[in-house]
């Protein structure tokens, strides 16, 4: 048997998500009936991680195992042609047995992207938070520096969220300014709770609009628990950006040298 690693992009508009469900199109169902239609067997993938309903991946990583002899070329260029336009076969390799994309996971980066623009753009509504306010983004950036490190991370949790530990460790997390009025978050640790980036962008763009201080951010984030409810930032802004499979530090070391 051979283990199989795939790195996959995908547009998660026309999808509920990237895990199989009962009664909806997923992005996990599609690739698995592909994939056995080219292997000649019955296909059973694992996702690095789900991705909520409209939510995209430029990163997510799939393994498998198949006891097809199918070269990878091959198995990329048939890809291309059978997977739907919104659905990318980026990238196969052979892995080592036992590899499981999600529980061999180290580190995984999420990227929300955010445009200002009296102007709503009807081309950007689903890849993008579409705002008309402008946001002070040296106020955002300071916040966002306040989830570094190893913390309790309940404040950012959804109910629903089934993980047994809040507790995560945030190795980055910043605002880059894009052209035309975009911002892009971008926020790396070892594990996410359920929405917990689109909760902590929404709080972030409260700041950014003024009507949360950094101390009331603070404070709350270090009380853990709400009080109130509030809905996460919308879902077309997130992307699964990159899957890290050695230890973060390890990864900074790779980026030096290159």
């Amino acid at each position: 048997m051979r283990t199989l690693k795939l790195t996959v992009a995908y547009d998660g508009t026309n999808y509920h998500g990237f895990q199989k469900q009962t009664n909806a199109l997923t992005v996990q169902q599609v690739l698995e009936e592909k994939l056995s239609l080219l292997c000649g067997e019955k296909i059973v993938t694992a996702g690095s991680g789900r991705t909520d309903t409209g939510v995209h991946a430029r990163g997510q990583v799939v393994s498998l195992t198949t006891s097809g002899s199918i070269p990878l070329e091959n198995l990329l260029k048939a890809c291309a042609g059978i997977l739907p336009k919104d659905i990318v076969l980026w990238q196969a390799e052979e892995a080592d047995e036992g590899f499981h994309a999600r529980y061999s996971a180290c580190w995984k980066r999420y990227c929300y992207r955010i445009v200002q623009n009296k102007h709503a753009d009807p081309f950007l509504r689903n890849y993008v938070w579409q705002m008309r306010e402008y946001l002070r983004l040296e106020a955002m950036q300071e916040a966002a520096q306040l989830l570094l490190g190893t913390h309790d991370f309940s404040f950012f949790r959804s109910a629903g969220s089934v993980q047994s530990s809040p507790v995560k460790t945030i190795y980055r997390a910043e605002w880059l300014p894009k052209e035309q009025g975009e911002l892009e978050f971008s926020i790396e640790g070892n594990g996410f709770l359920y929405h917990m980036v689109r909760n902590i962008v929404w709080h972030l763009v409260e700041v950014g609009k003024g009507t949360k201080s950094i101390a009331a951010f603070k404070s709350e984030f270090a009380a853990g628990k709400r009080h109130f409810k509030v809905a996460p930032a919308p879902p077309q802004g997130l992307y699964l950006d990159y899957v890290g499979y050695i230890p973060h530090f390890l990864a900074d070391i790779e980026k030096i040298r290159k």
